[in-house]
């Protein structure tokens, strides 16, 4: 399984968001460090099909990121996920379900199992209103993970998470991409020095790192923020 990123560029006018970006992803977590502003979040809505590159092409596996048999495959966090604050978890979950086409069945069984591995299964039941800015996170990768995606995409998703919440999130990703392939932005080194399996710096919307994680400095998050000295971090 890979996903075939080649040469994509985003531009607005005379900014460039993204530029020229070649990569392939295999399954494992990679994780995406950049300031914010350096073009992180345009990358990875162009990766879920939400935005159309100015050029390039995005594929999985020979799947054109256009088509329906793609997206059947992809789990998305965005930075700010929408929730009806009058649903329940569960609610939620089932509706993020039918929105996917899953079984009516199924989708009720996937989702009761996503809330207790998410830690929301006393709260599942509850209106999506009572809960607190790191509930609605971990409900958020709920429905990231409903379909059991092969391609998952998480957009800062450690915003909000208290450090205990942290470490179950770090090891559920961990499992995940035992699987699939896992591309996890964040501005927070810690995030991703323990649990991925490479590491992909941008800056200005341009790739100005790439390695395997065991080829990474010790120091990652030092290394990490040299690389950013006079870029505007």
């Amino acid at each position: 399984m890979e996903l075939n990123m080649d040469r994509i560029t985003k531009q607005y006018g005379a900014k460039i968001a993204v530029d020229r970006i070649s990569l392939t992803l295999k399954p494992g977590v990679t994780g995406l460090l950049g300031a914010n502003g350096a073009g992180k979040t345009t990358l990875m809505r162009m990766i879920c099909g939400i935005l159309r590159p100015t050029s390039g092409t995005i594929s999985l596996d020979g799947l054109d990121v256009s088509t329906e048999a793609y997206r059947a495959v992809l789990g998305y966090l965005p930075q700010d996920f929408g929730y009806y604050p009058s649903f329940t978890g569960l609610d939620f979950l089932l509706y993020m379900a039918a929105l996917k086409g899953m079984e009516r069945s199924r989708a009720r069984q996937r989702s009761l199992e996503l809330l207790e591995v998410v830690g929301l299964a006393d709260v599942g039941r509850k209106k999506i209103r009572t809960y607190s800015g790191g509930m609605k996170q971990r409900l958020g990768i709920a429905q990231a993970l409903l379909n059991q995606p092969k391609l998952l995409i998480l957009d800062e998703p450690t915003a909000g998470l208290d450090p205990k919440e942290r470490v179950r999130f770090r090891t559920l990703i961990q499992e995940q991409g035992e699987g699939s392939i896992v591309l996890l932005s964040t501005h927070i080194v810690s995030d991703v020095e323990h649990i991925a399996d490479r590491i992909l710096m941008v800056r200005d919307g341009q790739l100005i790192y790439d390695g395997e994680a065991h080829d990474t400095p010790q120091d990652l998050e030092g290394f990490y923020l040299r690389q950013f000295e006079g870029g505007g971090m």
